[in-house]
């Protein structure tokens, strides 16, 4: 680390004089601009094994740039938590992890009014009224907002509905008072109270507590088919079905576990982003639910992040549950908290459905960056093959080979070549089998590689990163034997297809082992691209060979009659056997005399 020494020495004085006190601590560089916030137990010990031990890659270069340090006590872990997450947000450091949250996600407000208005909206306004939210998966929104406008009949209009205005005789009633959508308080037909009351009702299910209203409405409706009001009691039974409905679509668990934040989270392969996964569950069902992206900048660990997670989330939501179900343990700790890791039962489901929707949310993303850099994706697909076969290099240049024949007949073969994975149709090329006789797939295939392998020896042109043969275990012998003899050190891989002639299995390596393959990816789907080209490469060009042998006709032997000739004599005359027996006069006036002898004596000799 290159420094000043005074600047070294200043440092020094800081991280000794260090309490060992929970705390944050905040690195800023010669400009006084803060870098990075963390959080410690132990301010000492945390800020100290920055200085005392070799650091590597960007933690390296965070610590070059530090030109000062400044830090804050509190009185718990969790109040440092609050604050490093606070401040992150606050000062956006160029070292911390970056919250990748730009959508502006709706809420559904309860306005503070006389007779509020219950909607949607993106904006925050603290004027006193109530928000839910924000709601990430908009219908589930949608469908909460039309479970309380068929339960309750609360007003849309903008009036001011003041006791004054009221009194005055200031409005008349509207089409939603005549469709039933409304009770008209806005002319006296509805009290505050009764209103109040239903809004007290709304407020209850937007926390999720729908069991609480259920039971309040199947307890009315007993006491109206008590007291024979049986009108009134089915009108309250067609509200208790609402119910009943929503909460079988939004249950998830056991009603019991009530009041629990659910966090999972996922990484991508390449480490340069994390996804996190919100579930807040109130009487078994998902009260709210979030997912949110966390890019890296020092190689955070998942648990580091997830611990930023988990207060972020809790403080957006104002979450106060005393229990967190996480996939693995999380060295922090909150006050009055719990936190799980279950192996099984409702917990576990609910675990198992969080880490469900960051995986759908990590594979919507990873779709959008496909269609905005396509090339990302082709590189991306690359790497997996790479890993998957522990390639020493990128497979930028991939060859695949592929044999045609019926029953030795017209032996040819292929060769595909796909460079960053995609196809490189110019550079395809066929091959006629000039060196075996009968149906020797194996001996096919060596001739064609090695002519192929040979040819690019002498000519020192490129040698592909991956060699794919169309076949099997033997086919991928049979290759690697030529390419001992030429002395190339390319991978091979074969792949295989089922009785149904589908792409079934990859193999590689000497024995060849099987590798798995999960069907229908984006991997598979290369793959089976790849092995679809070359056999329909080879098939079209053997039966373009065949077909050319099929159709060669007494006109090709003809010495001095080019396939102009023959094409212009068949236009002209439909058949061989009528050009046979065509005058010498009609021949000179479809191709000239000269040609016209050398045809007549040709059939005459015959």
């Amino acid at each position: 680390m290159n420094r000043p020494a005074d600047t070294a020495e200043y440092l020094k004085g800081i991280v000794e004089n260090l309490p060992d006190n929970p705390g944050i601590y905040q690195y800023l560089n010669v400009e006084g601009t803060i870098i990075y916030v963390g959080k410690a137990k132990n301010l000492k010990r945390r800020v100290s094994s920055y200085f005392n031990k070799e650091q590597t890659g960007k933690t390296r270069v965070l610590v070059s740039k530090i030109a000062d340090i400044r830090y804050i006590v509190v009185h718990s872990e969790e109040d440092a938590l609050l604050l490093e997450n606070n401040l992150i947000k606050k000062h956006k450091p160029r070292y911390n992890v970056l919250l990748k949250d730009d959508k502006t996600y709706p809420s559904i407000c309860v306005q503070n009014e006389y007779f509020p208005r219950v909607f949607k909206t993106r904006r925050i306004i603290r004027n006193g009224s109530s928000y839910y939210g924000p709601y990430s998966h908009v219908p589930s929104m949608h469908a909460l907002l039309s479970l309380v406008k068929h339960l309750y009949p609360i007003r849309t209009c903008r009036n001011n509905l003041s006791p004054e205005n009221i009194a005055a005789g200031k409005f008349k009633v509207c089409l939603e008072y005549h469709i039933k959508n409304c009770a008209a308080p806005c002319v006296g037909k509805q009290t505050e109270e009764e209103y109040m009351k239903n809004i007290a009702e709304i407020k209850e299910i937007l926390k999720g507590n729908t069991r609480e209203i259920q039971k309040m409405l199947y307890a009315r409706m007993q006491e109206l088919s008590a007291e024979m009001r049986f009108e009134e009691a089915q009108r309250v039974k067609e509200r208790y079905q609402l119910i009943e409905n929503y909460r079988s679509k939004s249950e998830v668990v056991n009603d019991s576990l009530h009041n629990i934040d659910v966090f999972a989270i996922e990484e991508e392969k390449e480490g340069n982003s994390a996804y996190i996964n919100y579930l807040h569950i109130t009487n078994g069902a998902i009260n709210q639910a979030f997912t949110f992206e966390y890019k890296k900048r020092l190689n955070e660990s998942k648990e580091e992040l997830l611990a930023l997670g988990i207060i972020e989330m809790r403080e957006r939501y104002q979450s106060q549950s005393r229990e967190i179900i996480v996939p693995f343990p999380v060295d922090i700790e909150l006050k009055e908290v719990v936190f799980t890791v279950p192996q099984r039962g409702d917990r576990k489901k609910l675990l198992e459905l969080s880490v469900l929707n960051v995986k759908q949310y990590k594979a919507d993303r990873l779709k959008q960056s496909d269609k905005l850099n396509p090339e990302q994706r082709s590189v991306r697909l690359l790497k997996e093959i790479q890993e998957s076969l522990q390639l020493e290099h990128l497979p930028m240049q991939i060859e695949c080979f592929d044999n045609s024949n019926i029953q030795g007949s017209d032996a040819v073969a292929a060769c595909v070549v796909f460079k960053k994975g995609k196809p490189s149709k110019k550079e395809y090329r066929k091959y006629n089998i000039k060196t075996v006789a009968g149906p020797d797939d194996y001996a096919s295939m060596q001739e064609v590689v090695r002519r192929r392998y040979s040819r690019a020896l002498e000519e020192g042109t490129p040698l592909p990163d991956l060699l794919i043969t169309d076949g099997g275990k033997g086919q991928m012998s049979s290759v690697k034997e030529v390419l001992d003899e030429l002395n190339l050190h390319i991978p091979i891989a074969g792949l295989a297809k089922d009785n149904r002639h589908r792409t079934h299995e990859l193999l590689y390596g000497f024995p060849p082992q099987t590798i798995g393959l999960k069907q229908n990816t984006p991997l598979f789907q290369l793959l089976t691209q790849i092995q679809d080209e070359v056999h329909r490469f080879a098939i079209t060009f053997h039966r373009d060979k065949r077909s050319k042998r099929q159709t060669a006709s007494e006109l090709d032997i003809i010495k001095g009659i080019g396939e102009k000739t023959r094409i212009t004599l068949l236009r002209e005359f439909k058949s061989v056997k009528r050009i046979k027996e065509a005058s010498m006069e009609s021949l000179v006036k479809c191709v000239g005399e000269a040609k016209a002898k050398v045809i007549k004596a040709h059939f005459d000799a015959r």
